[in-house]
Formats: structure tokens, sequence, C-alpha cells
């Protein structure tokens, strides 16, 4: 039984760390390079002994163009026909047709491009000794010393979003030379200040002559001397430095030279400009601390990809561990504010050059990709870092509303698999992947998550409700009724990435009433029903969304045990596939629970099962946070664990940044992309505290290995803060604070549940046992 009393608020006087990356020699690689980033310009530091190197990235910087035309213009007569075949059992007739006349056309769709490297190159000899370079999450500051040549020399690093700029700071003990240049293209060079111009075009996404007109600029000041010389800055008998980077674009008509201009022209000293940063960053990443235990003195002092290795052999680092889940949340802090022109893409705010040139592009996956990439959003206390997605959404809204009158016929929103910095809502350009009709319903279930946290009816009015209800509007027009069962299919569509065989044993994709799109057609109806009652507003739309829910198919379990993801109980195409979408009805719905549903949540587990077992498991830094967000609903954290771990040590780099592994989806080198590191931070927080509008379950799903510990600052919905401590595998209490007064929830920690009016901060043990 759990046993409460109201207390008073009280700040936490433990110090904040986040924890420390660190590492005993520069970065060589990429995935050795350390990201700093302030929601709009990114950097790799490299942290070179000899030579400085940042790698610049910025949202806004794009190939492509905003373009009208992707829809097929023939798709709109053939669509009843493709349905028919599909009814009829024609699969793979369906299929060829559908590939000759429903996939997009895109012209000039692009993708955020790498730009060029800042260069600080220093002229001293000798051997370099001492060396150490580190990122402070507690800070976002990546750090740099060594001694070469009798000279010490220091470095802070880091992206400012109070200023904009990333700011570099350079000190020796002694005066030194240097130049700065850019590794690329020819920069001009005047005063103090290096100006590099150039276009995002390329032609492998894109036509070659679309994209954003880039404007960087680089500035020094310094107690040495600055002389323009070329295409390079070079600055003498200096002791100290401070070099200011700013990017500009045209996005959406901006003058790309007016941001950079004004940016690098600060006359702030190094340390207002360190300040300013400390002040805008620190309570962002204070707001959840997370405690899993102390790791051996032999290994916490080791650099962190010796750690990283020692785990892969089967080590224990629990500190090792809880410094990857605030790295989650330190890179969507430096990824996504508020104010972000652009949602996190494939690749976050950073661009390894992989993705932009090669099979895929850094742009927006809404088959779950981009959704992993704010799993940690609410439930670790950083929610508006969703805005810049939010807008985003708006852009893709409109765009969709193209697309369903064009290639639909009905009014309301859709798109499908990818989609670009415009808002791209088109089918994609190939079978199996690219019909995921129920993406928009995917991506805005963010909208809803936001609302649930925060219960603002404001938003919920304004900015939630008008795009779900769209959405809804459209699927209601778009449902075909099945004229032998009267159910209401979606279709066709994908699910998403994975094929089937037909019974003639042909490999098909496109089908009807695919589970996945079940799914979330359900959640959309069932939330827009809820929203209109909140908002009293629209009963005669509730009923219909009412009527048609009635309609929807139910989940089935196949042959296997599994829970089927198509109508039918096909059989994979490839057993191994990583993509398991009809699994969403666990996470991130609550469709199927362990409690509520147990024969379907066993079919559940039975779906990973089998596919995990298959020859040639397709297992990948997304696979592995989604597997431990499915295992913590399904209430067995031990297996999340596993899956954690296998993340850091399979999937993730020397850096700690997560990787799609080579040899999967086309890609013959291993590929940056963000949301393995957040899918799996926003995941973790799911086996100590879940949540719905009416219930906190405290340690749902708390790992064995993790006897004793503690977490603050978790969030749940409805509007709480949650703090948690445990030991020897039991919670030992829990501090829960209302946002707002008056606060109504069902708390449950295992099979003890208490009804609570939270008007204070309240805190709860369990009875002790008898």
């Amino acid at each position: 039984m759990l046993e409460y009393s109201v207390v008073q608020p009280q700040p936490s006087t433990s110090p904040f760390d986040g924890g420390r990356l660190w590492y005993s020699r520069p970065a060589e690689r990429w995935f050795e390079a350390l990201p700093i980033g302030n929601g709009r310009l990114g950097g790799m530091v490299f942290s070179g002994d000899r030579v400085e190197r940042i790698r610049l990235s910025e949202s806004t910087a794009w190939s492509g163009a905003p373009v009208e035309t992707d829809v097929s213009p023939t798709a709109l007569e053939n669509l009843p026909t493709i349905r028919q075949l599909l009814l009829e059992g024609q699969y793979a007739a369906a299929q060829a047709l559908a590939g000759e006349h429903l996939l997009g056309r895109p012209t000039a769709f692009g993708t955020n491009v790498q730009l060029p490297e800042l260069l600080v190159e220093f002229a001293v000899d000798g051997a370099t000794t001492t060396y150490e370079r580190s990122l402070d999450l507690t800070d976002a500051i990546v750090r740099t010393r060594f001694e070469r040549g009798g000279i010490v020399f220091e470095r802070e690093v880091f992206a400012s979003h109070a200023d904009s700029v990333i700011v570099v700071r350079l000190t020796n003990s002694a005066p030194v030379n240097f130049t700065i240049s850019f590794s690329e293209g020819t920069a001009v060079a005047a005063d103090d200040t290096l100006q590099l111009t150039c276009q995002a075009h390329e032609s492998l996404h894109s036509n070659g002559s679309t994209g954003a007109l880039v404007d960087i600029r680089a500035r020094v000041t310094t107690d040495g001397s600055v002389v323009a010389s070329d295409n390079q800055l070079v600055v003498g008998n200096a002791t100290s430095a401070t070099v200011l980077v700013a990017v500009g674009t045209d996005w959406l008509g901006a003058d790309p030279a007016d941001r950079p201009s004004r940016l690098v022209q600060k006359t702030a000293d190094y340390e207002t400009l360190k300040q300013a940063h400390l002040d805008d960053y620190t309570p962002l990443i204070g707001r959840v601390a997370l405690d899993l235990g102390r790791t051996e003195e032999a290994v916490r002092g080791l650099p962190t990809d010796e750690r990283r290795e020692l785990l892969a052999k089967g080590g224990e680092d629990p500190e090792l561990l809880a410094l990857y889940f605030q790295y989650g949340r330190y890179l969507t802090i430096a990824g996504s504010r508020a104010d972000s022109p652009l949602p996190l893409a494939l690749q976050g705010l950073w661009n390894d050059g992989l993705a932009s040139g090669g099979p895929w592009t850094n742009d927006f996956h809404l088959d779950i990709n981009t959704q992993q990439n704010y799993w940690a959003a609410e439930i670790t206390g950083l929610g508006e870092s969703q805005l810049p997605l939010f807008d985003w959404i708006e852009r893709l809204r409109s765009s969709g509303q193209r697309t369903a009158r064009e290639l639909y016929g009905v009014p309301g929103w859709v798109s499908h698999t990818v989609s670009n910095a415009w808002g791209y809502s088109a089918p994609g350009w190939g079978l199996g992947w690219g019909m995921h009709v129920t993406s928009g319903i995917w991506i805005s279930l963010q909208l809803w998550e936001h609302f649930e946290y925060n219960r603002d009816l404001s938003f919920l009015e304004t900015r939630a409700y008008p795009v779900l209800r769209d959405a809804a509007e459209f699927f209601l027009a778009y449902l075909t009724e099945d004229p032998a069962t009267g159910l209401l299919l979606s279709g066709p569509s994908d699910s998403p990435e994975n094929w089937y065989l037909t019974p003639d044993g042909e490999q098909c994709s496109l089908s009807m009433g695919a589970t996945c799109d079940t799914v979330l057609i359900e959640a959309l109806f069932r939330i827009c029903s809820e929203a209109s009652v909140l908002l009293d507003t629209d009963e005669t739309f509730r009923s219909h969304l009412e009527a048609a829910r009635k309609k929807l198919p139910p989940f089935q379990i196949g042959k296997h045990g599994q829970l089927q993801e198509w109508l039918t109980d096909f059989d994979e195409a490839v057993p191994s596939h990583r993509h398991t979408s009809h699994l969403i009805a666990l996470y991130p719905e609550r469709q199927i629970s362990p409690r509520e549903h147990p024969l379907l949540a066993a079919a559940c587990e039975t779906t990973i099962n089998r596919r995990q077992s298959a020859d040639g498991w397709e297992q990948t830094e997304w696979v592995e946070a989604n597997l431990m967000a499915y295992y913590a609903r399904l209430l067995n954290g031990d297996q999340a664990l596993a899956h954690y771990r296998a993340l850091i040590s399979d999937a993730s780099e020397a850096n700690l940044l997560s990787y799609s592994v080579a040899g999967i989806a086309g890609v013959t080198e291993n590929i940056y992309a963000t949301d393995g590191n957040t899918g799996a931070t926003g995941a973790l927080a799911e086996l100590f505290l879940q949540s719905t509008p009416d219930e906190i379950e405290l340690l749902p799903a708390l790992p064995t290995a993790w006897p004793t510990g503690e977490v603050r600052g978790l969030r749940a919905r409805g509007g709480f803060t949650v703090d948690l401590a445990w030991r020897e595998g039991r919670l030992t209490k829990a501090r829960i604070t209302p946002l707002t007064p008056n606060q109504s929830t069902r708390v449950r920690y295992g099979d003890d549940l208490v009804e609570l009016l939270i008007t204070a901060p309240v805190e709860l043990t369990p009875a002790p046992t008898p």
C-alpha cells in the first residue's frame, strides 16, 4: 500500500552533474568528433593539436525547392481500380498498377547538405603531451587541453543559442601564430572577418540547380595582430583569441548575409558570451537527473571510447548508461530549440555527408525516425523543443491538403513516408516504402502528447485540434468499406517498410487495412473525439468519428501466435525485417497493454521474438530504441536494458552518436542517425515512469541490474513532475509535484493504487512490508 503526505516544495541540494565525454587523443574521424549546436547552427569539434577542425552544419542549408507537381497526374483515376484489385486478392496486379500510377514524382526533393569546416591551424612545432578533450553535458562546452613545444594550449568551444553563434576561445601560455580559414570554397578576408558564400546544390537528391544560398562568417578578436590575407586570416603573436562563427541562408526569402553579418559583430567579451550561454542552457539540461549507481574507479577513470568498448565486452558501467541517457537530452537541446526554423532531421542538426551523399537523404523520415527524434522531449522535461516540429507540421498540412485533393480526391490532409524542408507530402518514389499513408497521423500524435503533458486548452484549440481534425476529415472520406465484412479499411498503403508473401508466393507491400494504419486511425478518431468534448465543439463531426471507430478492424492473432501485421494472415517476405510498425499499438499508443490485453501483449512479444530469431535480423540503432520502448510497455525492464546495452555497444560510435548499421537499408557504411540517441532516452525514461491522463505508474519496468538509484524531474501526463528513489529494487520514495494546483490522478506502484487530488507536492512511500 502507498502512503502519502503533503510536503513543502524544496529545491534539490545536490549539484547537477550531467556527465562528461572525454578522450585522450584528437578526433580523426567524424564519429570521434564532439557535437555542439544551438538549435540552428551545429558543429562537430575535432580538437586537433595542430589544426582545430569544426565541421559546420545549419538546419536550413537545403538543396532542392518547393514543387507543386510531385503527385502523379494519373493517380486519382487509377485509385479505385487498385483498391478493387486488392479487395479481390489480386495483390500483384494491384502492386504493379500502383507502381505505375501512385508513386511520387519529385524533381527537387533535396536534402540538408554538409557545410565546410572551420580550420584553425597553428605554427608550433614539437611533440604533443598531456592531451585531453571533453564535452561536458552540464554546460555544453567542448574543452581541449594539451602541451606542445613547451606551450600549454587550452580551448573552449560552444554553440550559443543566446547569441546565435559558435564561440571558439583559444588561449595559450606563450604567444603563437595561427591562421583561420574554411576547408572548401574561396573565402574573402577583410580586416578581422572571413566570409564564404556557397550554394546548397547537389544532383543526387535534387536537380543540381536549386538550393539555399549560404553565407558563412568567422570573425576573430585577439590580443595579437590580425592580417587579412587572400582567403584566410593570419593571427600573430597571440596568447588569446575568440572566434565567432555565424551562418545565414536565404530560407523563406531571407537575406543570407543579414544574419551572419550582424551576429559576428557582437562586442561582448568572452566571459559575457559564456555566461549568456550558461544562463540559457543549464536550466534545460538540469531539469532531469539520473543516478543508476557508481561505476568502479578503474573503469570510470578511462576515456569514454574505452569505456564503451568495455561495455561491449560485457562490462558493467552504470554511469556510462546514465551518461548516454543525458546525451540524448543534450542532443535534443542542441538540435531543437523553441525558435528553431526546422525540427530535427534524420541526422538531427548535424551532417556526416553520408546520408546527404548516399541512397538516403538527410530529411524527415515519417515512418518512425522523426517521431523518435522527439521521444525524449515531453517525459524528460524538454517539451518546448517540439515547437519547431509543430511549426513544420503546419507546413506539411498545407502541402498535404493539395495531395489529398489531387491524389485521393477528398478533403483534409495527408502525407506519406518522407518529407523535406518545405513539407513534401506526396508518396515516396519507391514501392515497399513510399505509400505509408498514415504518416501524418503518426507525426501529429506529438501535438497530442504535448497537450497531454501540459493540459493547455489554448494550445489544443489553436495548434493541435485544427491539425488533427483536418487529418480526421481526410480519413473519414478516404476509408473504404469492405463489401465482404462491412469494415472500414485504409489503403492502398504499406505497412512500413515491410513486404508480405501472397498465397501465390509473390512478394507485395500494398494492402488494405494494414494494422499500423488501423492503430493510427483509431488513435486519430479517439483523440479528435476527446478534444471536441474538451473544447465543446463539433458534436456532429464527433458522432461521425465514433461511428467510424466501431467499423475499424480489430486486432488479430496470426497462425504463429504473432500480432497480425496485415488484415490477412500473410507471412513476411523478409522475416528478419527491422520494421514492426503494427506494434505501435504498444508504444507510443496504449491500445495493447499486458494488464488489459494479456493475449494481445503476448502476441506482440511473439512478433518481436520471431523477428529477432530470424536469420539476418536487421539490428540497427532506431530498432534497439524501439525495442526498448516496446519492452518498457510490456513491463520487461531486463529485456529493455539488454537492448539499451546493445544500442551503445553495437550501434553507437566512439563519440556515442548512434548510427544506422552498414548493410541495412541499402547503405554500405555506418551512417549517423539521431533517432537512436533520442529514442533511447525517451524509452529509458519509461522504465522508471509511465503515465496516462488518468494514472501515473512508478517504476513499472525497473531492471534488476539497477537495484539502487534515483531519478529527478521526469514529467507525467496530466501536468506533473515526478522524482523517484529506490533501493534493493523497491521504491523508497516518490515526490509528485503538480504544474497547477488541484490536479487529480491515480498513482500505481505494482498492484498498489491510490487516488489523489494534488494541490501541492506530495510524497509517497510504500508501507512497510509486514
